[in-house]
């Protein structure tokens, strides 16, 4: 994979990261893009882009703890996302 192939998978990425569906998640995806997508390893990315196809519902009981995550994506990106603290006032 070329760093411009990993760069274009970021940008895609961040778009969907901002563009989910609903405001929360939105706001709860985006922010953590923002503070951390740059810096994700190829591998950490794929993950990434494996939890931006998982349904908003979904995805926010799995974060916000409603539910247990399926195996497949029980990762360290999804532990990482869920142990994000969003400052209201300051994002």
């Amino acid at each position: 994979m070329t760093g411009s192939d990993l760069e274009t998978r970021r940008k895609r990425a961040y778009f969907m990261s901002w563009h989910r569906g609903t405001r929360e998640m939105d706001l709860l995806i985006g922010t953590f893009a923002d503070r951390h997508l740059a810096s994700l390893t190829p591998e950490q990315l794929e993950r990434y882009e494996a939890l931006l196809q998982v349904p908003d519902a979904t995805l926010y009981a799995w974060i916000t703890g409603l539910e247990d995550p399926t195996p497949e994506h029980d990762t360290d990106l999804l532990r990482w996302l869920c142990n994000q603290r969003i400052d209201p006032v300051n994002g």
